[in-house]
């Protein structure tokens, strides 16, 4: 099993327009521990929100990047 964040723009589009990590893990800890640290980065490339898939099944869909 593996786990990969898909970025998507405000309405939940994928964004697949510009270079974005393209990072695999083999946990949901690992997944989520990576994106605490790169959100922000993401979010000035134009990323507003992320789904979370387990190989293609999705655990979250559409968290927001942007702080509350």
């Amino acid at each position: 099993m593996t786990w990969r964040w898909r970025y998507e723009n405000a309405n939940g589009g994928e964004v697949t327009d510009r270079p974005l990590p393209r990072e695999v893990f083999t946990s949901q800890a690992d997944a989520e521990s990576w994106l605490g640290e790169i959100w922000r980065d993401l979010l000035e490339s134009g990323v507003e929100q992320v789904t979370l898939l387990e190989d293609d099944r999705p655990e979250y869909t559409g968290m927001s990047l942007r702080p509350q």
